[in-house]
Protein backbone atom coordinates (compact mmCIF):
# COMPACT_ATOMS: atom_id res chain seq x y z
CA UNK A 1 0.00 0.00 0.00
CA UNK A 2 1.47 3.67 -0.98
CA UNK A 3 2.10 6.10 1.64
CA UNK A 4 -1.12 8.21 0.14
CA UNK A 5 -3.57 5.23 -0.09
CA UNK A 6 -2.09 5.14 3.42
CA UNK A 7 -3.09 8.45 4.36
CA UNK A 8 -6.19 8.63 2.77
CA UNK A 9 -7.52 5.34 4.60
CA UNK A 10 -6.09 7.18 8.03
CA UNK A 11 -8.03 10.44 6.97
CA UNK A 12 -11.44 8.64 5.85
CA UNK A 13 -10.92 7.08 9.38
CA UNK A 14 -10.33 10.23 11.16
CA UNK A 15 -12.88 12.17 8.84
CA UNK A 16 -15.60 9.67 10.49
CA UNK A 17 -14.89 10.02 13.68
CA UNK A 18 -14.78 13.51 13.85
CA UNK A 19 -18.12 13.73 11.99
CA UNK A 20 -20.02 11.35 14.00
CA UNK A 21 -18.72 13.26 17.17
CA UNK A 22 -19.96 16.26 16.12
CA UNK A 23 -23.41 14.32 14.82
CA UNK A 24 -23.92 13.28 18.51
CA UNK A 25 -25.14 16.64 19.26
CA UNK A 26 -28.27 15.48 17.01
CA UNK A 27 -28.54 12.64 18.66
CA UNK A 28 -29.49 14.89 21.98
CA UNK A 29 -30.83 17.74 19.85
CA UNK A 30 -33.81 14.53 18.52
CA UNK A 31 -33.84 12.97 22.13
CA UNK A 32 -34.67 16.26 23.84
CA UNK A 33 -36.47 17.71 21.37
CA UNK A 34 -38.68 14.03 21.65
CA UNK A 35 -38.40 13.23 24.96
CA UNK A 36 -41.24 15.28 26.40
CA UNK A 37 -44.09 13.08 24.34
CA UNK A 38 -44.09 10.71 26.42
CA UNK A 39 -44.86 13.08 29.32
CA UNK A 40 -47.86 15.19 27.75
CA UNK A 41 -50.38 14.01 29.45
CA UNK A 42 -49.08 13.26 32.81
CA UNK A 43 -47.09 16.86 33.00
CA UNK A 44 -51.02 18.39 32.13
CA UNK A 45 -52.65 16.22 35.15
CA UNK A 46 -49.84 16.73 37.14
CA UNK A 47 -49.89 20.55 37.28
CA UNK A 48 -53.67 21.01 35.66
CA UNK A 49 -52.50 22.84 32.82
CA UNK A 50 -55.08 23.61 30.14
CA UNK A 51 -54.38 22.90 26.63
CA UNK A 52 -52.94 26.13 25.67
CA UNK A 53 -50.58 25.91 28.39
CA UNK A 54 -49.49 22.56 27.87
CA UNK A 55 -48.70 23.44 24.35
CA UNK A 56 -46.40 26.21 25.26
CA UNK A 57 -44.86 23.87 27.87
CA UNK A 58 -44.37 21.18 25.34
CA UNK A 59 -42.88 23.86 22.95
CA UNK A 60 -41.82 26.35 25.08
CA UNK A 61 -37.73 24.45 24.20
CA UNK A 62 -38.38 25.88 21.32
CA UNK A 63 -37.74 29.72 22.30
CA UNK A 64 -34.45 28.69 23.93
CA UNK A 65 -33.67 26.32 20.15
CA UNK A 66 -34.21 30.62 18.83
CA UNK A 67 -31.79 31.75 21.31
CA UNK A 68 -29.19 28.99 20.70
CA UNK A 69 -29.18 29.14 17.66
CA UNK A 70 -28.77 32.82 17.50
CA UNK A 71 -25.76 33.18 19.85
CA UNK A 72 -24.52 29.67 18.43
CA UNK A 73 -22.37 31.30 15.92
CA UNK A 74 -21.03 34.18 17.33
CA UNK A 75 -20.14 31.52 20.85
CA UNK A 76 -18.17 29.12 17.84
CA UNK A 77 -16.33 32.11 16.11
CA UNK A 78 -14.98 33.40 19.94
CA UNK A 79 -14.56 30.36 21.53
CA UNK A 80 -14.14 27.75 18.68
CA UNK A 81 -16.29 25.10 17.61
CA UNK A 82 -15.58 22.29 19.93
CA UNK A 83 -15.62 25.19 23.17
CA UNK A 84 -18.98 25.78 21.61
CA UNK A 85 -20.34 21.89 21.89
CA UNK A 86 -19.12 21.77 25.23
CA UNK A 87 -21.30 24.64 26.44
CA UNK A 88 -24.38 23.06 24.34
CA UNK A 89 -23.92 19.64 25.88
CA UNK A 90 -24.18 21.30 29.71
CA UNK A 91 -26.61 22.99 29.22
CA UNK A 92 -28.60 19.70 27.96
CA UNK A 93 -27.34 17.95 31.34
CA UNK A 94 -28.41 20.75 33.49
CA UNK A 95 -31.91 20.61 31.79
CA UNK A 96 -32.36 17.30 31.56
CA UNK A 97 -32.29 17.10 35.75
CA UNK A 98 -33.77 20.34 36.24
CA UNK A 99 -36.84 18.78 34.00
CA UNK A 100 -37.24 15.88 36.07
CA UNK A 101 -37.05 17.17 39.16
CA UNK A 102 -38.77 20.89 38.37
CA UNK A 103 -41.69 21.45 40.97
CA UNK A 104 -44.42 23.05 38.69
CA UNK A 105 -45.12 24.48 35.35
CA UNK A 106 -42.70 27.46 35.81
CA UNK A 107 -39.79 26.09 36.57
CA UNK A 108 -40.16 23.18 34.09
CA UNK A 109 -40.84 25.53 31.60
CA UNK A 110 -37.54 27.43 32.58
CA UNK A 111 -35.66 24.23 32.73
CA UNK A 112 -37.23 23.26 29.03
CA UNK A 113 -35.49 27.06 27.57
CA UNK A 114 -32.05 26.03 28.31
CA UNK A 115 -32.00 22.74 27.16
CA UNK A 116 -33.30 24.55 23.90
CA UNK A 117 -30.37 26.40 24.28
CA UNK A 118 -27.96 23.48 24.12
CA UNK A 119 -30.23 22.52 21.01
CA UNK A 120 -30.35 25.22 19.32
CA UNK A 121 -26.74 25.53 19.42
CA UNK A 122 -26.33 21.96 18.21
CA UNK A 123 -28.09 23.11 15.00
CA UNK A 124 -25.60 25.78 14.31
CA UNK A 125 -22.32 24.26 15.33
CA UNK A 126 -22.84 20.88 14.38
CA UNK A 127 -23.98 21.23 10.07
CA UNK A 128 -21.44 24.07 9.81
CA UNK A 129 -18.51 21.75 11.57
CA UNK A 130 -18.98 18.99 9.38
CA UNK A 131 -19.32 20.88 5.91
CA UNK A 132 -16.14 22.43 6.90
CA UNK A 133 -14.34 19.75 7.35
CA UNK A 134 -16.27 16.96 5.10
CA UNK A 135 -14.22 16.43 1.74
CA UNK A 136 -16.86 17.59 -1.12
CA UNK A 137 -17.58 14.66 -3.13
CA UNK A 138 -18.94 13.27 0.66
CA UNK A 139 -20.22 16.60 2.25
CA UNK A 140 -24.02 15.77 1.60
CA UNK A 141 -23.40 12.04 3.12
CA UNK A 142 -21.54 13.27 6.04
CA UNK A 143 -23.82 16.48 6.30
CA UNK A 144 -26.73 13.87 6.40
CA UNK A 145 -25.51 12.18 9.02
CA UNK A 146 -26.44 15.14 11.87
CA UNK A 147 -29.88 14.49 11.00
CA UNK A 148 -29.53 10.56 11.18
CA UNK A 149 -28.36 11.29 14.66
CA UNK A 150 -31.38 13.27 15.56
CA UNK A 151 -34.21 10.58 14.46
CA UNK A 152 -31.79 8.06 16.11
CA UNK A 153 -31.90 10.57 18.86
CA UNK A 154 -36.05 10.82 18.39
CA UNK A 155 -36.25 6.85 18.30
CA UNK A 156 -34.25 6.62 21.98
CA UNK A 157 -36.69 8.88 23.30
CA UNK A 158 -39.34 6.86 22.19
CA UNK A 159 -38.10 3.63 23.23
CA UNK A 160 -36.62 4.87 26.31
CA UNK A 161 -40.38 6.95 27.67
CA UNK A 162 -41.87 3.33 26.36
CA UNK A 163 -39.25 1.77 28.57
CA UNK A 164 -40.14 4.27 31.86
CA UNK A 165 -43.90 3.99 31.59
CA UNK A 166 -44.05 -0.10 31.25
CA UNK A 167 -41.78 -0.17 34.02
CA UNK A 168 -43.86 2.39 36.17
CA UNK A 169 -46.82 1.05 34.48
CA UNK A 170 -48.18 4.31 33.23
CA UNK A 171 -46.44 7.65 32.51
CA UNK A 172 -47.77 9.03 36.11
CA UNK A 173 -46.85 6.11 38.10
CA UNK A 174 -44.55 6.34 40.74
CA UNK A 175 -41.12 4.64 39.57
CA UNK A 176 -37.28 4.97 41.16
CA UNK A 177 -37.28 7.18 44.63
CA UNK A 178 -40.49 7.21 44.56
CA UNK A 179 -40.81 9.76 41.64
CA UNK A 180 -43.44 9.59 38.53
CA UNK A 181 -42.12 7.87 35.26
CA UNK A 182 -42.47 11.02 33.27
CA UNK A 183 -39.40 13.20 35.65
CA UNK A 184 -36.96 9.81 34.67
CA UNK A 185 -38.01 10.33 31.22
CA UNK A 186 -36.60 13.37 31.52
CA UNK A 187 -33.23 12.58 33.45
CA UNK A 188 -32.12 9.68 31.67
CA UNK A 189 -30.71 12.34 29.36
CA UNK A 190 -28.49 13.37 31.47
CA UNK A 191 -26.20 10.40 30.66
CA UNK A 192 -25.89 11.07 26.42
CA UNK A 193 -25.47 14.59 27.58
CA UNK A 194 -22.20 13.86 29.59
CA UNK A 195 -21.09 11.88 26.81
CA UNK A 196 -21.24 14.13 24.55
CA UNK A 197 -19.13 16.32 26.10
CA UNK A 198 -16.25 13.72 27.00
CA UNK A 199 -16.44 13.26 22.81
CA UNK A 200 -16.34 16.92 22.10
CA UNK A 201 -12.98 17.34 23.62
CA UNK A 202 -11.59 14.33 21.17
CA UNK A 203 -11.78 16.30 17.82
CA UNK A 204 -10.01 19.26 16.31
CA UNK A 205 -11.62 22.57 15.12
CA UNK A 206 -12.19 23.47 11.76
CA UNK A 207 -9.73 24.70 9.39
CA UNK A 208 -11.84 27.22 7.94
CA UNK A 209 -12.24 28.18 12.05
CA UNK A 210 -8.48 27.89 12.18
CA UNK A 211 -7.57 30.27 9.47
CA UNK A 212 -10.06 33.03 10.54
CA UNK A 213 -7.68 33.05 13.40
CA UNK A 214 -4.80 33.17 11.41
CA UNK A 215 -3.57 29.39 12.84
CA UNK A 216 -2.54 27.98 8.89
CA UNK A 217 -0.38 25.26 10.86
CA UNK A 218 -2.83 23.69 12.71
CA UNK A 219 -5.81 24.33 9.68
CA UNK A 220 -3.23 22.50 7.08
CA UNK A 221 -3.15 19.35 10.08
CA UNK A 222 -6.50 19.48 9.93
CA UNK A 223 -6.77 19.35 6.32
CA UNK A 224 -3.86 16.36 5.84
CA UNK A 225 -5.35 14.54 8.64
CA UNK A 226 -9.13 15.02 8.73
CA UNK A 227 -10.24 16.13 5.01
CA UNK A 228 -7.85 13.66 3.38
CA UNK A 229 -5.49 16.30 1.62
CA UNK A 230 -2.30 14.34 0.91
CA UNK A 231 -0.40 16.89 -1.23
CA UNK A 232 1.40 19.82 0.33
CA UNK A 233 0.24 21.54 -2.89
CA UNK A 234 -2.97 20.91 -2.16
CA UNK A 235 -3.17 22.50 1.52
CA UNK A 236 -1.53 25.52 0.28
CA UNK A 237 -4.07 25.79 -2.43
CA UNK A 238 -6.86 24.75 0.30
CA UNK A 239 -5.60 27.37 2.35
CA UNK A 240 -5.13 30.17 -0.11
CA UNK A 241 -8.97 29.23 -1.01
CA UNK A 242 -10.14 29.83 1.92
CA UNK A 243 -8.29 33.15 3.03
CA UNK A 244 -9.34 34.59 -0.63
CA UNK A 245 -13.19 34.12 0.05
CA UNK A 246 -13.33 33.93 4.55
CA UNK A 247 -14.83 36.79 5.98
CA UNK A 248 -13.61 37.06 9.52
CA UNK A 249 -16.50 35.42 11.18
CA UNK A 250 -16.31 37.02 14.55
CA UNK A 251 -17.04 40.50 12.16
CA UNK A 252 -20.20 39.27 10.82
CA UNK A 253 -23.23 41.41 11.26
CA UNK A 254 -27.10 41.09 10.37
CA UNK A 255 -26.09 43.89 8.34
CA UNK A 256 -24.06 41.86 5.79
CA UNK A 257 -27.16 40.02 4.62
CA UNK A 258 -28.58 43.13 3.00
CA UNK A 259 -26.97 43.92 -0.65
CA UNK A 260 -28.05 47.27 -2.44
CA UNK A 261 -30.20 48.17 -0.16
CA UNK A 262 -32.52 44.75 0.14
CA UNK A 263 -31.81 41.41 1.76
CA UNK A 264 -30.19 39.11 -0.50
CA UNK A 265 -31.87 36.23 -2.12
CA UNK A 266 -30.13 33.85 -0.81
CA UNK A 267 -31.07 34.37 2.67
CA UNK A 268 -34.84 34.07 1.50
CA UNK A 269 -34.11 30.78 0.18
CA UNK A 270 -32.44 29.62 3.39
CA UNK A 271 -35.30 30.99 5.09
CA UNK A 272 -37.80 29.24 3.21
CA UNK A 273 -36.38 26.03 3.62
CA UNK A 274 -36.20 26.31 7.43
CA UNK A 275 -39.97 27.47 7.97
CA UNK A 276 -41.46 25.20 5.45
CA UNK A 277 -39.86 22.20 6.84
CA UNK A 278 -41.71 23.23 10.32
CA UNK A 279 -45.05 24.24 8.78
CA UNK A 280 -45.37 20.80 6.94
CA UNK A 281 -46.24 19.84 10.82
CA UNK A 282 -43.19 16.75 11.40
CA UNK A 283 -43.18 17.54 14.92
CA UNK A 284 -46.56 17.08 15.99
CA UNK A 285 -45.79 13.47 14.92
CA UNK A 286 -42.95 13.42 17.86
CA UNK A 287 -43.96 16.02 20.69
CA UNK A 288 -47.80 15.01 20.43
CA UNK A 289 -48.09 11.72 19.08
CA UNK A 290 -49.41 9.71 22.41
CA UNK A 291 -51.68 12.48 23.18
CA UNK A 292 -52.81 11.87 19.27
CA UNK A 293 -53.64 8.31 18.88
CA UNK A 294 -55.15 8.38 22.62
CA UNK A 295 -57.45 10.84 21.33
CA UNK A 296 -58.60 8.75 19.02
CA UNK A 297 -59.53 5.44 21.16
CA UNK A 298 -56.07 3.95 21.55
CA UNK A 299 -54.80 3.27 24.81
CA UNK A 300 -51.57 4.70 26.09
CA UNK A 301 -49.25 1.31 25.77
CA UNK A 302 -50.76 1.18 22.08
CA UNK A 303 -49.77 5.23 21.37
CA UNK A 304 -46.13 4.27 22.84
CA UNK A 305 -45.94 1.21 20.27
CA UNK A 306 -46.98 3.52 17.54
CA UNK A 307 -44.29 6.31 18.14
CA UNK A 308 -41.68 3.34 18.58
CA UNK A 309 -43.05 2.13 14.91
CA UNK A 310 -43.09 5.82 13.61
CA UNK A 311 -39.68 6.68 14.62
CA UNK A 312 -38.31 3.67 13.26
CA UNK A 313 -39.52 4.25 9.75
CA UNK A 314 -37.98 7.93 10.32
CA UNK A 315 -34.49 6.37 10.90
CA UNK A 316 -35.33 3.77 7.65
CA UNK A 317 -35.87 7.36 5.57
CA UNK A 318 -33.26 9.48 7.03
CA UNK A 319 -30.87 6.10 6.01
CA UNK A 320 -32.46 6.03 2.64
CA UNK A 321 -31.41 10.08 2.40
CA UNK A 322 -28.16 9.59 3.38
CA UNK A 323 -27.61 7.18 0.56
CA UNK A 324 -28.73 9.29 -2.46
CA UNK A 325 -28.02 12.22 -1.24
CA UNK A 326 -24.43 12.98 -3.28
CA UNK A 327 -25.76 10.74 -6.11
CA UNK A 328 -28.97 12.91 -6.90
CA UNK A 329 -28.24 16.17 -5.37
CA UNK A 330 -30.83 17.88 -2.96
CA UNK A 331 -33.47 19.92 -4.63
CA UNK A 332 -35.18 16.99 -6.95
CA UNK A 333 -35.41 15.17 -3.61
CA UNK A 334 -36.66 17.77 -2.13
CA UNK A 335 -39.32 18.21 -4.38
CA UNK A 336 -40.53 14.93 -4.31
CA UNK A 337 -40.63 14.78 -0.80
CA UNK A 338 -42.62 17.80 -0.63
CA UNK A 339 -45.62 15.65 -3.42
CA UNK A 340 -45.17 12.95 -0.95
CA UNK A 341 -45.72 14.88 2.16
CA UNK A 342 -49.06 16.32 0.70
CA UNK A 343 -50.09 12.79 -0.30
CA UNK A 344 -49.71 11.41 3.20
CA UNK A 345 -51.04 14.76 4.83
CA UNK A 346 -53.90 14.25 2.61
CA UNK A 347 -54.68 11.26 3.21
CA UNK A 348 -54.52 11.74 7.57
CA UNK A 349 -56.94 15.10 6.74
CA UNK A 350 -59.43 12.49 5.20
CA UNK A 351 -59.38 9.83 7.71
CA UNK A 352 -59.72 12.22 10.97
CA UNK A 353 -62.66 13.46 8.89
CA UNK A 354 -64.76 10.05 9.57
CA UNK A 355 -63.92 10.06 13.23
CA UNK A 356 -66.95 9.58 15.64
CA UNK A 357 -67.72 9.89 18.86
CA UNK A 358 -68.60 6.37 21.17
CA UNK A 359 -69.71 7.31 24.53
CA UNK A 360 -68.00 10.89 24.33
CA UNK A 361 -64.26 9.97 22.85
CA UNK A 362 -63.44 10.08 19.99
CA UNK A 363 -63.02 7.20 17.23
CA UNK A 364 -61.81 6.07 14.10
CA UNK A 365 -64.50 3.40 12.89
CA UNK A 366 -63.61 0.23 10.43
CA UNK A 367 -60.32 0.45 8.75
CA UNK A 368 -60.01 4.61 9.39
CA UNK A 369 -57.89 3.64 11.84
CA UNK A 370 -54.94 1.96 9.64
CA UNK A 371 -55.18 4.29 7.02
CA UNK A 372 -54.58 6.87 9.79
CA UNK A 373 -51.41 5.34 10.88
CA UNK A 374 -50.41 4.06 7.26
CA UNK A 375 -50.60 7.66 5.96
CA UNK A 376 -48.59 9.33 8.81
CA UNK A 377 -45.98 7.14 7.91
CA UNK A 378 -45.84 7.98 4.73
CA UNK A 379 -45.77 11.44 5.63
CA UNK A 380 -42.81 10.44 7.94
CA UNK A 381 -41.02 8.22 5.02
CA UNK A 382 -41.10 11.08 2.43
CA UNK A 383 -40.22 13.87 5.52
CA UNK A 384 -37.49 11.84 6.72
CA UNK A 385 -35.73 11.20 3.09
CA UNK A 386 -35.92 14.37 2.27
CA UNK A 387 -36.71 17.49 4.36
CA UNK A 388 -35.56 16.20 7.41
CA UNK A 389 -31.39 15.66 6.23
CA UNK A 390 -31.75 17.70 3.33
CA UNK A 391 -32.51 21.23 4.77
CA UNK A 392 -30.31 20.62 7.26
CA UNK A 393 -27.19 20.15 4.20
CA UNK A 394 -28.60 22.71 2.44
CA UNK A 395 -28.31 25.84 5.09
CA UNK A 396 -24.78 24.19 5.95
CA UNK A 397 -23.00 24.14 2.38
CA UNK A 398 -25.68 26.99 0.24
CA UNK A 399 -24.05 30.11 1.71
CA UNK A 400 -21.44 32.72 0.43
CA UNK A 401 -18.37 32.10 3.10
CA UNK A 402 -18.55 35.69 3.88
CA UNK A 403 -22.08 35.53 5.39
CA UNK A 404 -22.49 31.76 6.16
CA UNK A 405 -22.22 31.64 10.13
CA UNK A 406 -24.86 34.46 10.14
CA UNK A 407 -26.95 33.60 7.33
CA UNK A 408 -27.32 30.06 8.80
CA UNK A 409 -27.92 31.48 12.42
CA UNK A 410 -30.68 33.76 10.96
CA UNK A 411 -32.01 30.58 9.19
CA UNK A 412 -31.51 28.03 11.80
CA UNK A 413 -33.62 30.48 14.27
CA UNK A 414 -36.10 30.86 12.11
CA UNK A 415 -36.79 27.05 11.97
CA UNK A 416 -37.03 27.67 15.85
CA UNK A 417 -39.73 29.96 15.44
CA UNK A 418 -41.71 28.23 13.19
CA UNK A 419 -41.52 25.35 15.36
CA UNK A 420 -42.47 27.20 18.17
CA UNK A 421 -45.31 28.44 16.32
CA UNK A 422 -46.96 24.83 15.16
CA UNK A 423 -46.21 23.60 18.50
CA UNK A 424 -47.68 25.78 20.23
CA UNK A 425 -51.17 26.02 18.50
CA UNK A 426 -51.51 22.32 17.76
CA UNK A 427 -53.03 21.71 20.60
CA UNK A 428 -55.75 24.57 20.39
CA UNK A 429 -55.94 23.34 16.07
CA UNK A 430 -56.90 19.66 17.20
CA UNK A 431 -59.67 20.96 19.66
CA UNK A 432 -61.36 22.62 16.93
CA UNK A 433 -60.34 20.16 14.18
CA UNK A 434 -57.66 17.83 13.40
CA UNK A 435 -59.19 17.94 9.54
CA UNK A 436 -58.29 21.74 9.73
CA UNK A 437 -54.82 20.82 11.36
CA UNK A 438 -53.69 18.38 8.77
CA UNK A 439 -55.19 19.43 6.32
CA UNK A 440 -52.99 22.97 6.91
CA UNK A 441 -49.92 20.63 7.27
CA UNK A 442 -51.02 18.95 3.56
CA UNK A 443 -51.18 22.96 1.95
CA UNK A 444 -48.01 23.88 3.52
CA UNK A 445 -46.65 20.50 2.38
CA UNK A 446 -47.72 21.48 -1.59
CA UNK A 447 -46.88 25.13 -1.27
CA UNK A 448 -43.19 23.61 -0.61
CA UNK A 449 -43.34 21.86 -4.00
CA UNK A 450 -43.55 25.54 -5.59
CA UNK A 451 -40.77 26.89 -3.73
CA UNK A 452 -38.60 24.43 -4.43
CA UNK A 453 -39.00 24.09 -8.04
CA UNK A 454 -39.17 27.92 -8.26
CA UNK A 455 -35.98 28.80 -6.02
CA UNK A 456 -33.78 26.29 -4.47
CA UNK A 457 -30.53 26.26 -5.39
CA UNK A 458 -28.51 22.81 -6.38
CA UNK A 459 -25.51 22.74 -4.82
CA UNK A 460 -24.06 19.13 -4.87
CA UNK A 461 -20.70 18.72 -5.65
CA UNK A 462 -19.59 22.48 -5.23
CA UNK A 463 -16.56 23.76 -3.16
CA UNK A 464 -17.90 25.92 -0.51
CA UNK A 465 -15.41 28.63 -1.02
CA UNK A 466 -17.24 28.51 -4.94
CA UNK A 467 -20.77 29.50 -3.34
CA UNK A 468 -21.51 32.84 -3.93
CA UNK A 469 -24.59 35.54 -3.95
CA UNK A 470 -23.93 36.18 -7.88
CA UNK A 471 -23.44 32.64 -8.99
CA UNK A 472 -27.28 32.05 -7.56
CA UNK A 473 -28.77 35.07 -9.22
CA UNK A 474 -26.83 33.61 -12.45
CA UNK A 475 -28.29 29.90 -12.15
CA UNK A 476 -32.27 31.85 -11.58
Amino acid sequence: MSINSRSQDLAATSVAWVVLVAAFGGFLFGFDTAVINGAVSAIQSAFGLSDWLIGFAVSSALLGCMVGAWVGGSLSDRLGRVGAMLIAASAFFVSAIGSGLSVGPVDLIAWRLLGGVGVGMASVIAPAYIAEVAPTNLRGRLGSLWQLAIVVGIFAAAVSNAFVANLAGASDSALWLGMDAWRWMFIIEAAPALIYGLLATSIPESPRYLVSRGDDRRAAQVLREVVGLSEESEVREKIAEISRTINLESRQKIRDLVAGGRIMPILWVGLGLAVFQQFVGINVIFYYSNTLWQAVGLTEDQSFLIQVITTSVNILATVIGILIVDKVGRRMPLAAGSAGMAVGLGMMAVAFSQAVTVGGELELPGAWGMIALISANVFVLFFGATWGPFMWVLLGEMFPNRIRAIALGVSAAANWLANFVISTVFPSMADLSLVFAYGFYAVSALLSLVFVLKWVPETKGRELEDMSEGAYERSH
